[in-house]
């Protein structure tokens, strides 16, 4: 098992149509198995994901090479298929975000790292 202590931890902001809540949370309580595999075999660990009424959604994850885990979900056909699901779900964040990208954030405070 890896040392999580050494993982990058990586946080994301997206947003969808507040009216698609129901749909996006229904897709996720679906997720199909062979997408859950590539997201594994790529290297996400401790992977989440947080909505709230607005359609703010939070991600996040640990890995060990985010770049590399982030490349190889979106050359990965399942991720394509998975995408054309939710995709539509998607609008802007904001200005500097474009809609559905996944853009990490950076990382301001650890608590175990800090205690360390």
């Amino acid at each position: 098992m890896t040392d999580n202590s050494e993982a990058e931890r990586v946080c994301f902001l997206l947003r969808i149509d507040p009216n698609q809540i129901p749909e996006y949370l229904h897709a996720h309580q679906n997720v199909p198995p062979p997408l859950l595999l590539a997201l594994q075999n790529a290297g996400y660990r401790n992977y989440s994901v947080f909505v709230d009424a607005s359609g703010l959604l939070v991600g996040y994850f640990e890995t060990d090479d985010a770049e590399k885990a982030l490349a190889t979900m979106k050359a990965n056909p399942i991720n394509d298929s998975w995408g054309k699901t939710i995709e539509p779900m998607f609008m802007a964040v904001d200005d500097s975000r474009p809609v559905g990208t996944i853009l990490p954030l950076r990382l301001a405070f650890n608590l175990e790292s800090a205690v360390q």
